[in-house]
């Protein structure tokens, strides 16, 4: 049993095992069931966020203090009694696999709840922690090592599953959803076999993993194979001074994440092992492999600006393309006008956007709408404030979606929100609710968001005039699914990653 705080309606418990702590010989394992305990549990303050760089915090305006015992979430109702069966949405956040925690004050779920669903946040592990690989490793479990993190959000997913409906929950009816990494782990759960039947819809919010794998020459934020990501963890073993697992879970937390590195360092991402994630996810929908449900899904139009390259021209990035495009480069080059300055710096801001997001999603709702029974809804979050007057940059919708404007520090929250931006946060966060609700985001009051199809491509674009309309980067997108289809048949030549 556990007991939370409530105030004006909403009942918040945090801080809740759901698994247990990953520690000691438990490092780099599939989570383990929680012991259960006696008595009544206080679940009134958030646990510390998983291990990290320390940085990652003060960017997010929460709490510093961090673990390696990390496994619990936060559960906010609005249920008068356990009988109440009402929508669950389960949040994943995000910071590149290596950052991000459920203390955020952006992440607060008083405002869904209030709109009548449970909402839950659930912890998972970061970094070197949730996603090395290792030969050792692989052969200790049998069936391939690195994702524990994903491990970790299915972990959660069953506790739900298990447990919500003593919270006035519907376990019939639960939505995951999360944001950027978070997003990417979305659609990951659809196509791993252990998370099937643990959700009913879900929601990514600039997140999808569609491009091709990676080998182990190359880097970057393509999903590895095993065979890269075991190399990957041998090397860091290498780092930390040790050739063995046993040794390397018997080092202290702090210095195994100092080897990690700062910031997205580190090159930790999920693997496409053959048991979390049997393999490459674009081949996997098409082949109609995958948990088969309602999606909402989209990307905001300047979210390129956190990550792209500082000093773009047009010299510049014509080199960029050329080195990095292979024979589609022409095509790349057409679709991204960059003769100015101006343009060139446009230009590196959007290619980012269009390939680490827009892409992914583009491509995700074309396979949905065709593959799937459940339907696709698509956005386009173009909503600018005083302090993003260029567009809306990456993450920023997410204190439209839980109504946390102005709410917590740091660099990513928005200041003294104006009316419009209320409204906008109105809008979003009852779309949200809706499609938890009935599995579309359309309601009374509301623009109709009809479903995407291939043919009509339509999308949700919130902006001064918010309605459905044709994405305004579609010259883009389809250069870049030229190049894509080019390179998966590049990868088919050289043999399977």
């Amino acid at each position: 049993r556990v007991a939370g705080t409530s105030t004006n309606g909403i009942t918040v418990f945090k801080g809740i095992p759901f698994a247990a702590p990953p520690v000691g010989p438990l490092r780099w394992k599939a989570p383990q069931a929680v012991k259960s305990w006696t008595g009544v549990k206080q679940a009134s303050t958030f646990a510390p966020a998983c291990m990290q760089d320390s940085n990652f915090p003060k960017i997010f305006g929460a709490p510093p203090e961090m673990s390696e015992d990390c496994l619990y979430l936060n559960v906010w109702t609005p249920a008068k009694s356990a009988t109440n069966a009402l929508p669950v949405m389960v949040w994943i956040y995000g910071g590149g696999f290596v950052g991000g925690q459920t203390s955020v004050p952006a992440y607060d779920g008083t405002h869904l709840a209030e709109k009548g669903v449970v909402l839950v946040s659930v912890a998972y592990r970061l970094g070197a922690f949730g996603f090395l690989a290792h030969p050792e490793l692989s052969r200790e479990s049998g069936n391939g090592s690195g994702n524990y993190g994903l491990q970790d959000m299915i972990a959660g997913l069953r506790w739900v599953k298990a447990n919500i409906a003593k919270f006035g929950g519907d376990p019939t009816r639960v939505t995951i959803f999360g944001e950027s990494a978070g997003g990417i782990a979305v659609s990951m759960l659809t196509v791993a076999p252990a998370a099937k039947g643990l959700f009913h819809r879900a929601i990514s919010e600039s997140g999808g993993n569609f491009a091709p794998p990676r080998f182990a020459t190359e880097s970057g934020q393509n999903t590895p194979a095993l065979k890269a990501a075991e190399a990957s963890g041998q090397a860091f073993l290498k780092k930390l001074g040790v050739t063995d697992i046993k040794a390397a879970r018997e080092i202290p937390s702090a210095k195994v994440q100092a080897a990690v590195g700062p910031g997205l360092a580190g090159g930790f991402w999920p693997v496409f092992d053959g048991d979390v994630l049997p393999g490459d996810q674009f081949e996997l929908y098409k082949a109609g492999r995958f948990n088969d449900t309602p999606v909402l899904i989209g990307t905001n139009s300047d979210e390129g600006a956190l990550f792209a390259q500082p000093g773009m021209t047009s010299a510049r990035f014509e080199s960029m393309i050329r080195d990095g495009y292979g024979k589609p480069a022409d095509g790349i080059l057409a679709a991204y006008p960059h003769a100015s300055e101006a343009e060139a710096v446009k230009a590196g801001k959007d290619i980012f956007r269009d390939t680490a997001f827009a892409w992914p999603t583009w491509a995700w709702a074309r396979l949905q709408s065709q593959k799937g029974k459940g339907k696709a809804f698509v956005y386009y979050f173009d909503h600018r404030t005083p302090q993003e007057p260029v567009g809306a940059n990456h993450g920023s919708e997410i204190g439209f979606v839980f109504r946390t404007l102005g709410v917590g520090e740091g660099p990513l929250v928005l200041r003294s929100p104006r009316p419009e931006d209320l409204a906008m946060s109105d809008l979003l966060s009852s779309y949200w609710v809706n499609f938890a609700k009935n599995g579309a985001p359309s309601g009374p009051g509301l623009p109709a968001w009809p479903a995407f199809t291939v043919a009509a491509q339509t999308a949700m674009i919130f902006d001064t005039k918010s309605g459905a309309r044709p994405l305004p980067n579609m010259t883009q997108l389809k250069a870049l699914d030229a190049y894509y289809a080019w390179r998966r048949d590049e990868l088919r030549a050289k043999g399977t990653p």
